[in-house]
């Protein structure tokens, strides 16, 4: 009978079998592939790094362009209201008034063009689109008037000035425009009340 410690002994002094042999890599070709993986790291990193810059630096022109977009919506409402005041006033009634009251019109008058001056200043401008071809990103239709000697689509009034803040629309203008043409007398035009507004 063998002893089995005595057999485990033995065979742990016998050498081990020889895995096979893995060919050494190239330490060149190695260096080689982690420079150039370093490299890509190195240029990704700095693309990066330059696209941040710069969409930073559009963010800082866009926040001092635009962050007073919401003080200058509630500006424009003073303006819009100076404006209704002065229209309110008839050029009859302005001829006859006496000298204190011409006196404030061409002061509330003096208010306006400085407010609106101080708008332009702040990239705020205001645009009547009297005439042109009617853009829904730019102009709110509030009615449509016949009119056959206009091209459809036309701003024939402007109800209310758009302003505009650097590219972009503050508000838009609100216009009536020019519905090309006489109306259908079809069986619709009876009951369409909107049809007209």
């Amino acid at each position: 009978m063998t002893d089995p410690a005595r057999a485990t002994e033995t065979a742990s002094d016998q050498p081990a079998p020889e895995a096979a042999a893995e060919p050494t890599p190239d330490p060149v070709a190695v260096l080689t592939k982690e420079v150039a993986e370093l490299k890509d790291k190195h240029l990704r990193a700095l693309a990066e790094m330059e696209n941040l810059r710069k969409r930073t630096e559009r963010e800082i022109v866009d926040g001092r362009l635009y962050g007073i977009a919401g003080f200058a919506r509630d500006v424009l409402g003073i303006a819009d209201n100076m404006r209704r005041a002065l229209d309110a006033v008839g050029s009859d009634t302005r001829e006859q008034a006496d000298a204190g009251v011409k006196a404030l019109l061409d002061g509330v008058e003096l208010t306006e063009r400085e407010l609106l001056k101080t708008l332009e200043k702040h990239g705020i401008r205001k645009f009547e689109p009297l005439g042109e071809k009617f853009d829904p990103n730019l102009h709110q239709a509030m009615y449509e008037v016949p009119d056959p000697a206009l091209p459809a689509g036309t701003v024939v009034q402007v109800v209310q000035a758009g302003y505009k803040i650097g590219e972009r629309i503050l508000r838009p203008a609100m216009v009536a425009i020019s519905k090309g043409g006489p109306r259908s007398a079809g069986p619709d035009a009876a009951t369409n009340d909107n049809a007209s507004t």
